[in-house]
């Protein structure tokens, strides 16, 4: 229980029976609920996000707590058992939720600095919410199931599709038509070799870029006409989306043979996609965060985050992912898995290390 009487794991208990994997209604009532009994006056804006601060209204620091209230489908029944807590948003990300607003209710910030909690209700399907914050950070912890480590960085997710044409014919003669599946070849070949001139990025590593779904032609007799690929990429910084889709139809229309026509678009979508960010694992923000978790129980280390997150939409100002949970265990996946659990002992630790932390940057 932290210094001001409120219990993070009590709250959890209350969070994980609360569905909201279609509707993240009923979580922001309780989100709002307990906020307003720990003397907080959150507001709810018209994206659905959850908005409390306390501090100075001009701060020379202003630090933001994030992450969000949604899950994924399908809901999962909360469960208690020798210290862990089961049920889906356990760890992704009610655990992290829990901990953080700890740290907020704790939080006593000097008369320069100003604390920030804002939650979102879209993280995992659109990020509406994030990408309509009107919070201007300049520092950024976001909650998600880390096992305690701080993550400075995450690769970033682009998707699209790359649509090659050609020309219709009779599979009896095909020289008289255009495959354009048979374009697939040298497309292939060259989404391969991509990034073989690209630097890896020092904590990220490689960027990828990996094929993932492919359908084309009308008839089994027919020289197809059209064939479409979709393409998954995994970015490092300083990579944007535009840049990639630039880079990438460059790259195809260089390879494609003479009577195809090739194209490439991002796949439409109402919010920009998660791009990659990165943070000097030096920072104050970083080693106060490390320090702090390594004091109370974790390991201290730092690392890169495995799954786009909504920070890349606050760098890059400096931003660390941090909370408990896992994605993964030994024994298999753990966030959106059936068997999502999160340990009662990490999000006690997790809210004593964001406790000190955040008295240290804003108090």
């Amino acid at each position: 229980m932290t210094g001001d009487g409120f219990d993070p794991v009590s709250f959890l208990e209350r969070a994980v029976p609360v569905a909201s994997n279609e509707d993240v209604g009923a979580m922001r009532d309780l989100l709002v609920e307990t906020l307003e009994a720990n003397g907080a006056d959150p507001t709810v804006d018209d994206a659905g996000n959850t908005v409390a601060s306390k501090g100075a209204s001009d701060p020379e620091t202003h630090l933001v707590l994030n992450t969000h209230i949604d899950t994924v489908s399908p809901h999962i029944p909360y469960s208690r058992e020798d210290g862990t807590i089961h049920g889906r948003g356990s760890c992704d990300a009610k655990g992290p939720l829990a901990a953080l607003l700890a740290a907020f209710f704790s939080a006593d910030p000097a008369s320069d600095s100003r604390v920030t909690l804002a939650i979102t209700p879209d993280e995992e399907l659109l990020s509406t919410g994030a990408a309509a914050l009107d919070v201007d950070g300049d520092l950024y912890i976001v909650g998600e199931p880390t096992g305690l480590d701080v993550c400075t960085a995450a690769k970033g997710r682009f998707e699209g599709t790359v649509t090659l044409g050609g020309v219709a014919a009779h599979a009896a003669e095909p020289d008289s038509g255009s495959n354009a599946i048979d374009a697939l070849a040298p497309v292939l070949d060259a989404l391969r070799s991509f990034d073989d001139d690209r630097p890896a990025h020092p904590e990220l590593g490689p960027a990828t870029l990996t094929p993932t779904m492919v359908d084309g032609g009308e008839n089994s007799n027919q020289v197809p006409a059209e064939c479409r690929l979709v393409v998954d990429r995994r970015s490092v910084p300083p990579e944007t989306a535009d840049g990639f889709r630039s880079s990438l139809l460059e790259t195809l229309e260089s390879v494609v043979p003479e009577g195809i026509d090739v194209g490439f678009e991002l796949t439409e979508r109402p919010t920009p996609f998660l791009e990659a960010f990165a943070t000097d694992p030096d920072h104050d923000l970083v080693t106060t965060l490390a320090d702090a978790s390594q004091r109370v129980g974790g390991r201290g280390d730092v690392r890169p985050f495995t799954a786009a997150t909504e920070a890349s939409y606050f760098s890059p100002a400096p931003v660390v992912v941090f909370g408990p949970g896992v994605l993964a265990d030994d024994e298999g996946a753990v966030a959106h898995a059936d068997r999502e659990y999160v340990h009662t002992d990490d999000v006690r630790t997790a809210a004593e290390a964001l406790v000190q932390t955040v008295d240290h940057l804003v108090s």
